[in-house]
C-alpha cells in the first residue's frame, strides 16, 4: 500500500455488550507494514470480526489530455521542428476554448490580419479586361468571386455591360474583314495568261496614267527643277572684298603687308624680345564681326596682322599695332567659315567654310585665286609648311577623309582615309615630314606625308573628341584639348 494510503483498523464484536465507545477508543490509525505499530494489537478472538477502510487522500482530477483540444506549444520553446497551424500557435495553454470570442475572432484565419486565399490572374485575362474597359467602359469586378457567386459583377458602365452581355473586346462579335480577292489568271503552265502573285485585286482601280506627250513634258519639268537646284547648290558665292583704310599703299609704295619698324620692337628678328611676359590687363578689343569668331591667325614671322574668320561668313584682316584698325574684309562664302590658314610668306591664305568650299585668297589685293570642293564640308585646312611644297595643302573633311590638293591644278592628289569620324585638326611635326590628325572617332593618327596609311594610332578609353591640338615649345610633344561628351 502506498504512503498516501493509510489503514484504519477497528476491533469489535457482534455481541450487544460491546460498547461502541470501546470500539471508538480502540480504533487508531496504524500502518500494517510497521511491526512496532501492530505489536500492541491483541489477537483476534473467536466470534469477533474486523473491518478495514481504505482512504485516498489525493483528490481525483481530470487528466490534461482529456480537456485538450489540440496539440499545444510550449511558450518557452525557441524552435519548432514543424509548421503549426494558426489555431495551434494561438490556442490557450490550459482549459477549453475561450467562450467569449467575438465572431471576428472566431472566424477562420491563417494569418494575423485574416484569411488569405491564393489568387492569380494571367496576363491574357488582365489584358483582356483592360482593353475591354478602355474600349467599352466596363470590366469584371475583381472583388467578386465568380466561383462561389452565381451573378457576375461589373464595374464602370454597368448598363453597357448588360447590353453587350458582358462581351469582351475579343468576343465582341465584330465580323472579320474578308481578304481582298485577286483576279485569277490562268494556270501556271500558261506563260502568257498566268498572273500568279502579280494579279490585281478585284476591287482595285486603275490610276489614270499620263500619255506619252504628257509624260515627256513632266520629265522635262522635273529635269529643269533638278538642274536648277543642283546649280544653285554647286554655284559658289560671289567673292568680293572691302578695303577699310584710305590708302592701300604708303608714300613709299608699301602695302600693309610690309612689316612696320616704328612699333618699338624689331618684328623682323627671329629672336625673342628681352621682355616677354604674360599680359596683366586687356590691351584691345577688335570689334566688327556680327557672329561668333571661329579662328584667328597671326601673320607669319612678324605677327603685325591678325586674320579672323567668323560665323557671319566673313574674313577680316586687322592691325595688331598702331591704331589696330580693320584693314580689309573678305566676302565669298555663303555659310559660316570654319578655318583659315596662311602660307609661309603670308601673301596668301586658305579658308574652309560650311558651304563645302575651300578658297585661296590673295592677302594684299583680296582677290579669290582658286576654289576647291569635293562636295563635303571641310573642318580644317593646312598648307604644307615645307618651302618646296607651298602649292600643296590638306583639308580634314566631314566624310572622315583627309584630302590633299594641288593649288596649281586644283585637283586632288592624295586621300588619307583611315579615320572613323570627321577630321577636326591637322598638325605638322618632325620637320614637316609627318602630320598628326585628330577626329571625332576619339583617336589620334600620325601620317607620313603623301603615304595614305597611318603608321601610328593612339586611342584610349578616356579619350574624347579633340577639336584643338598644338605643338609644345620644344617641338617634342603634342598637346591636345579634349571635348568631353
Amino acid at each position: 500500500m502506498s504512503a498516501a494510503v493509510s489503514s484504519l483498523v477497528s476491533y469489535g464484536s457482534n455481541s450487544d455488550s460491546d460498547d461502541e465507545s470501546d470500539t471508538k477508543t480502540d480504533a487508531k490509525k496504524v500502518d500494517p507494514n510497521d511491526p512496532d505499530a501492530t505489536a500492541h494489537l491483541k489477537p483476534l478472538q473467536q466470534g469477533h470480526t474486523m473491518s478495514v477502510a481504505l482512504l485516498n487522500s489525493a483528490p481525483e482530477v481530470a487528466v490534461k489530455e482529456s480537456v485538450e483540444t489540440g496539440v499545444h506549444l510550449d511558450p518557452s520553446l525557441k524552435e519548432v521542428t514543424y509548421n503549426p497551424t494558426f489555431e495551434t500557435m494561438f490556442a490557450p495553454e490550459f482549459g477549453p476554448h475561450n467562450p467569449f470570442k467575438t465572431q471576428q475572432m472566431a472566424a477562420p484565419r491563417n494569418m494575423l490580419s485574416g484569411y488569405a486565399e491564393p489568387a492569380h490572374v494571367n496576363d491574357f485575362m488582365f489584358e483582356q479586361q483592360r482593353r475591354t474597359f478602355s474600349t467599352y467602359g466596363y470590366a469584371l469586378d475583381p472583388s467578386v468571386d465568380t466561383h462561389t457567386v452565381t451573378t457576375t459583377g461589373y464595374i464602370g458602365a454597368v448598363e453597357e455591360a448588360e447590353k453587350n452581355k458582358g462581351l469582351t473586346v475579343f468576343e465582341s462579335g465584330h465580323k472579320k474583314s474578308e481578304k481582298r480577292k485577286k483576279i485569277k489568271g490562268g494556270e501556271a503552265g500558261e506563260i502568257d495568261n498566268f498572273l500568279g502573285p502579280w494579279a490585281k485585286y478585284m476591287d482595285e482601280k486603275d490610276v489614270a496614267k499620263p500619255s506619252e506627250d504628257e509624260q515627256k513634258e513632266l520629265d522635262e519639268i522635273t529635269a529643269k527643277r533638278q538642274k536648277k537646284g543642283r546649280n544653285e547648290e554647286e554655284a559658289p558665292a560671289e567673292e568680293k572684298t572691302i578695303l577699310h583704310v584710305k590708302d592701300m599703299y604708303d608714300y613709299q609704295g608699301r602695302s600693309y603687308l610690309h612689316v612696320p619698324q616704328d612699333v618699338g620692337i624689331n618684328l623682323r628678328s627671329a629672336e625673342a624680345p628681352d621682355k616677354c611676359y604674360l599680359p596683366k590687363k586687356q590691351i584691345h578689343v577688335w570689334s566688327g564681326h556680327t557672329k561668333g569668331v571661329s579662328a584667328i591667325r597671326l601673320f607669319p614671322s612678324s605677327g603685325h596682322l591678325l586674320l579672323s574668320s567668323s560665323m557671319d561668313c566673313k574674313i577680316k584682316l586687322w592691325e595688331v599695332y598702331g591704331e589696330r584698325r580693320c584693314i580689309r574684309t573678305f566676302i565669298g562664302h555663303s555659310k559660316a567659315v570654319r578655318d583659315i590658314c596662311f602660307n609661309n610668306t603670308g601673301t596668301q591664305f586658305l579658308s574652309a567654310a560650311y558651304d563645302r568650299y575651300l578658297k585661296l585668297w590673295d592677302t594684299e589685293t583680296g582677290q579669290c585665286i582658286s576654289r576647291f570642293t569635293n562636295r563635303k564640308v571641310p573642318y580644317c585646312v593646312k598648307f604644307n609648311p615645307d618651302e618646296e611644297k607651298q602649292n600643296l595643302f590638306v583639308a580634314g573633311m566631314s566624310d572622315k577623309k583627309i584630302v590633299q590638293w594641288d593649288s596649281r591644278t586644283g585637283e586632288v592628289v592624295q586621300e588619307y582615309d583611315r579615320h572613323l569620324g570627321a577630321v577636326n585638326t591637322i598638325t605638322f611635326v618632325d620637320e614637316n615630314r609627318r602630320f598628326v590628325s585628330t577626329s571625332d572617332d576619339k583617336s589620334l593618327r600620325v601620317w607620313e606625308w603623301d603615304i595614305p596609311v597611318d603608321f601610328k594610332y593612339i586611342a584610349e578609353p578616356s579619350m574624347h573628341s579633340m577639336p584643338a591640338v598644338t605643338l609644345s615649345p620644344n617641338v617634342m610633344w603634342c598637346q591636345e584639348m579634349q571635348m568631353e561628351s
